[in-house]
């Protein structure tokens, strides 16, 4: 790829001038952008694509050393449903979602495979509309890159995205990797 076609992409370059050739300065790049912050977001239909969201993020993550942001986004109806779900007591004051994130089951799936690739990670939980919040804690935490996962939804096999990957593809402040599921359910 030139430089040309860089810029063109969108891609964040460096570029350093070399000693000039005719009268043409040549430029070329000499490093990618890093990745410091990946940001896996899950919510309540990703239990069973947690692995491909997890080698897909393992792929990009684990090369540069990036830490991953491992985010479960609840709507309110939804962030009640598991607080009584996991027995959580409701009569304390207020409930970190960032705690009842961190004993949702795909997180702790999540948890387990990057511990075994030794990916440094934090989790967070968040109460709003999935795409929105996704979007603001990519913001918030300065992410390189969003993973978000969906499924199939069109008969004949296309990835037609849902409201929210569409919301984040278009919103998220960087690149995004949309991770579909593997469904061969007729109609899904």
């Amino acid at each position: 790829m030139t430089a040309w076609e860089c810029r063109l992409s969108g891609v964040p370059s460096t570029m350093i001038p070399s000693p000039s050739c005719r009268g043409f300065t040549m430029l070329w790049i000499d490093s990618l952008p890093m990745l410091d912050t990946v940001l896996l977001a899950v919510g309540p239909g990703d239990e069973d694509r947690s692995e491909r969201l997890a080698e897909a993020v393992l792929a990009v993550a684990q090369p540069a050393d990036a830490t991953v942001v491992l985010v479960h986004v609840f709507t309110s109806t939804e962030y009640d449903e598991v607080l009584e779900r996991l027995e959580f007591d409701r009569t304390l004051e207020e409930i970190d979602p960032d705690v009842v994130a961190t004993r949702h089951s795909t997180i702790r799936e999540l948890q387990t495979i990057f511990d075994e690739h030794d990916i440094d990670y934090e989790i967070r939980g968040v109460v709003g509309d999935h795409g929105q919040s996704i979007v603001d804690l990519a913001a918030s935490t300065d992410a390189d890159r969003v993973v978000v996962g969906g499924r199939r939804r069109s008969p004949t096999g296309k990835a037609v995205f849902g409201s929210t990957a569409q919301e984040v593809l278009l919103s998220a402040p960087c690149p995004v990797t949309f991770v579909r599921s593997d469904d061969s359910t007729p109609g899904h």
